[in-house]
């Protein structure tokens, strides 16, 4: 496994705390955005839900889920008891706490219980789950009070401190140098929901709202770079590039763009270049969110806007898709027509990959009764593209099902598995048995068309 693949995995492990509960991050967002004293309908009493809720409901929710992913649904149970043992006593959001008591919960009930499979006598099974589960979390949650939580605490003030650091010395557009080439490498959910996020909630609430919401779901940089490729660009690019902004601007799917910056790698400086100033504009007219945005799209931020902050968010995106278009329109003009049609040569290559010049033996011939679409995060390009092959196979009368789902949440029983090119290496750890075809554009692919062909063929 390379490096690249160990830092997406670590960082999907941290982002898949937090991306099942994004629906309670969001309504936690919203009774913010309404009934703190600043927000749009001030009420007092409603507005006593936004402590509580941020410093007890979401860290739970994180370690239950945490929890859950090492070791069921009993670690979940246990992941969430050894989370209060880091919330207790602290007026801080524990968020990084329940990112480590959650899975170190989850993975002690789990050892547990495989030390003692098959010798727990008949009729005893529920007495010994329930009291080592008690106990175990009796346990895990005391230590978390008395020893990990004040360590949890000194760290998070440190990083607090580092953050408040750069953000005074007016560095944090710098951030976009990491962050825009990060999310090209399908970090985006990582960087979001595992570093990002909990950075954001804790700056809510002492400030009720936060920039950090805002610096990686900019729809900005990937806008500007699809209007390039659409008004400058050549060939498959050019004629997709109008579909990708909807389902990327409007959508909020920025996987949809990373295709068209991996293809010609120099893009890479027109999404930074948009990025830093649109982080600038953050900086300078002091816009921020009440919660992550999730999907990116342009409505929700709108939505997690606080009262009187829209404008300066819209500003921010608007100038950052103008700058990232101005330098990707030059780095466009100044290419050889032979470079522009890498969006075609792509998936040409993909096509004699996995199409005809495959060997049997990588091809599913079998009956295949079940595709999976896999991302990494399952819930954003993945999703679009189960929806688009869903229909092409109800309409060719096929009875196959079509699901999405996370590179790690792949069933055990698909048949074939479609994922970004970036990202197939991955999947094949998880589903090995499984026919793997990799994609370079999630719209208009003519593979989804060939895949429907052939399987209507094997009929």
């Amino acid at each position: 496994m390379t490096v690249r693949q160990q830092i997406q995995r670590f960082g999907r492990f941290l982002s898949g705390m937090v991306m099942p509960n994004i629906g309670a991050f969001i309504a936690w967002g919203f009774i913010t955005a309404l009934f703190i004293p600043t927000g749009w309908i001030p009420n007092e009493h409603l507005g006593a839900l936004v402590g509580p809720m941020i410093i007890y409901l979401l860290p739970l929710l994180i370690g239950y889920t945490g929890g859950k992913m090492v070791g069921g649904p009993r670690g979940g149970v246990v992941g969430a008891v050894a989370t209060m043992g880091v919330v207790v006593g602290t007026d801080v959001p524990m968020f990084i706490g329940a990112m480590i008591m959650g899975p170190l919960g989850g993975w002690v009930i789990r050892k547990f219980d495989e030390a003692v499979a098959g010798k727990v006598p008949a009729g005893f099974e529920m007495l010994v789950n329930n009291f080592s589960a008690g106990i175990i979390g009796m346990i895990i949650t005391l230590l978390a009070y008395v020893a990990i939580g004040p360590v949890v605490l000194a760290l998070n003030n440190v990083l607090k401190s580092g953050v408040q650091a750069i953000v005074n010395a007016g560095l944090l557009p710098l951030a976009s140098i990491f962050i825009e080439p990060g999310k090209i490498l399908f970090l985006n959910n990582a960087i979001n929901h595992g570093v990002l996020g909990p950075l954001g909630v804790q700056q809510v609430q002492e400030a009720g709202k936060s920039i950090f919401f805002l610096l990686e779901t900019n729809p900005g940089p990937g806008l500007g770079i699809l209007l390039a490729y659409w008004l400058v660009g050549r060939g498959t690019a050019k004629q997709s590039a109008p579909g990708a902004i909807i389902i990327h601007f409007l959508g909020g799917i920025h996987e949809i763009y990373f295709p068209y910056v991996l293809m010609k790698p120099v893009m890479l400086l027109a999404v930074i270049a948009g990025g830093m100033t649109g982080v600038f504009t953050f900086v300078v007219t002091k816009a921020g969110l009440v919660a992550t945005p999730s999907p990116g799209s342009i409505f929700a931020e709108i939505a997690m806007a606080p009262k009187g902050g829209l404008l300066p968010v819209l500003l921010g995106i608007f100038l950052s898709a103008a700058v990232s278009f101005f330098v990707g329109s030059i780095i466009l003009k100044r290419s050889a027509k032979d470079e522009l049609d890498d969006l075609d040569s792509a998936t040409l290559k993909v096509e004699e990959l996995k199409g005809k010049k495959l060997s049997v033996s990588q091809v599913k011939t079998g009956k295949v009764s079940k595709i999976a679409v896999a991302c990494d995060g399952g819930m954003g390009s993945s999703a679009m593209a189960a929806s688009v092959i869903r229909k092409k196979i109800r309409d060719a009368g096929l009875n196959i099902e079509v699901i999405n789902s996370s590179l790690e949440d792949i069933p055990k029983d698909v048949d074939i598995v479609i994922t970004h090119k970036e990202l197939t290496e991955r999947a094949k750890k998880t589903a090995p048995a499984a026919e793997h075809i990799s994609i370079t554009s999630f719209v208009n692919n003519p593979l989804f068309d060939e895949l429907v062909e052939r399987l209507k063929d094997q009929l």
